[in-house]
């Protein structure tokens, strides 16, 4: 009865402390999945800015030539740039978009169904790769708001690109300094982080077998040799035989005449009868 109790206790509080192991769970996967719509939106933009934008010839720069014959590679080095920071910025783009599907996909699938302590390992696992997930959006946003840098002197005269230049150089420098902002504000430092081993490893810890049944299940038995327990079984049956036989000579022996000179034979031996 106690040991019922006792498993019915534990059964409660793990229950209790895997519900709260969810609502991490649920934090991680809805944070992902936050970030992987805004890449999506981002890595939609970029597919505009990559297909749509149709960069001047290399003649509309002739007039650049007029202050010095070295421009006349400006046009083509803007273009190089361009394209190589808006395809970097895609591909970062869809890379975040993809990963956090694979991640949602494998980690509520390991969670719901999969072996004791799965929610465990499905949070946590969520947990170590959102650094690569948000490294990749970090990556692709920068590289988004370059090629905006470097798009305004492809497609403006230089007064108008320069103002437009400065002010995505201040809309990327607001969005830097609010992310420190925010860092130092909600910041934590990891150590001090609400850790669930303590009880799935202390009081939650179920062991419905017990140890020594366990070491006597998965034990190894021999592998008993058919032929001994051939034998066995003829030797068993040579003294059924033998035993059934004593008994039916017995019987007919004790069936005869006390005068007999043969004398009555029992079990335990032979005597006269006289």
């Amino acid at each position: 009865m106690l040991a019922a109790d006792k498993l019915q206790l534990q059964s409660a509080l793990k229950q209790q402390a895997t519900a709260l192991k969810e609502k991490e769970f649920q934090l991680h996967h809805s944070n992902l999945m936050t970030v992987g719509t805004q890449a999506a939106v981002l890595a939609a933009l970029d597919v505009t800015m990559f297909i749509e934008f149709q960069a001047p010839p290399d003649e509309a720069w002739q007039h650049m030539l007029s202050y010095s014959p070295r421009f006349i590679f400006l046009p083509r080095i803007l273009k190089f740039v361009y394209y190589i920071l808006i395809v970097k910025a895609l591909c970062s783009n869809i890379t975040v978009v993809a990963n956090t599907t694979i991640l949602s996909l494998n980690s509520t699938g390991l969670a719901l169904r999969g072996p004791d302590g799965s929610m465990m390992s499905a949070t946590d696992g969520l947990y170590e790769e959102r650094g690569k997930i948000f490294q990749a959006f970090y990556m692709g946003l920068s590289c988004t708001m370059a090629s905006v840098l470097v798009c305004v002197w492809i497609s403006l005269h230089w007064e108008a690109a320069f103002i437009c230049m400065f002010i995505a150089l201040q809309a990327a420098r607001k969005i830097y300094q609010f992310y420190q902002h925010v860092h130092l504000k909600f910041g934590f430092d990891e150590s001090d982080t609400v850790n669930f081993d303590d009880l799935f490893a202390g009081p939650a810890s179920i062991i419905a077998v017990p140890s020594s049944v366990r070491k006597i299940i998965g034990r190894p038995g021999k592998q008993k040799n058919p032929r001994n327990r051939s034998d066995r079984y003829n030797r068993v049956n040579s003294d059924d035989d033998s035993s059934s036989s004593t008994n039916s000579l017995q019987r007919s022996l004790r069936g005869r005449s006390p005068g007999n000179k043969m004398g009555d034979i029992e079990l335990g031996g032979v005597y006269d009868d006289t």
